[in-house]
């Protein structure tokens, strides 16, 4: 860093250059206090090494840019990237994203882009209910196959594994395995 100069995020500022959320920015005409990069950063939880790449790919945009080129974002820009990470948590890669924006953006009418969302949305509602209840299935056949291993606890050390199937150890008999263990010993 050249001396007089300090670092504040990403992006170096000159020595004694106001560093807080909205000090000495000129007056963008847009409410509240602009943030620099690293300021939208920590509050997003993100690095702003995703932010540049979301700038980059059109799903972020700065309010402003400084006479000396820094990046200020609108304090509601917090929302946008939550936005962004709640759909990429819902299953959407950052290309699908911008394929959503610009579909929705190239509507003419209001209400035409609100049914496109509405479409896609409930397509991830459905397969996020999809999802789950696969989960929970999941679940439950770890939970079976774990309570019938607790029973393998108290098998004597002279049982071998081929005897495994057919256990009568350990309150297994005359019970069948669980799909999750029973996978185990078929050939």
């Amino acid at each position: 860093m050249a001396e007089g100069r300090s670092h504040n995020g990403d992006e170096t500022v000159p020595a004694g250059a106001a560093t807080g959320a909205g000090d000495d920015r000129p007056d963008t005409g847009l409410p509240g206090k602009l943030l620099r990069i690293g300021e939208l950063a920590r509050r997003s939880g993100k690095t702003v090494r995703a932010l540049h790449l979301y700038e980059e790919m059109d799903l972020l945009q700065p309010a402003h840019r400084s006479p000396g080129g820094f990046r200020l974002y609108h304090p509601s820009a917090v929302e946008r990237v939550e936005w962004i990470a709640k759909l990429q948590d819902a299953g959407f890669s950052l290309t699908q994203l911008q394929d959503f924006l610009r579909t929705v953006s190239h509507e003419s009418v209001a209400s035409d882009a609100m049914a496109r969302v509405r479409e896609v949305f409930e397509t991830k509602l459905r397969e996020t209910r999809e999802a789950r209840a696969r989960l929970q299935k999941l679940e439950t056949d770890l939970e079976a196959a774990l309570s019938y291993l607790d029973g393998c606890k108290g098998c004597p050390t002279t049982n071998h594994t081929n005897e495994c199937p057919d256990c009568h150890v350990g309150g297994h008999a005359g019970q069948r395995p669980p799909t999750l263990v029973a996978g185990i010993h078929q050939t």
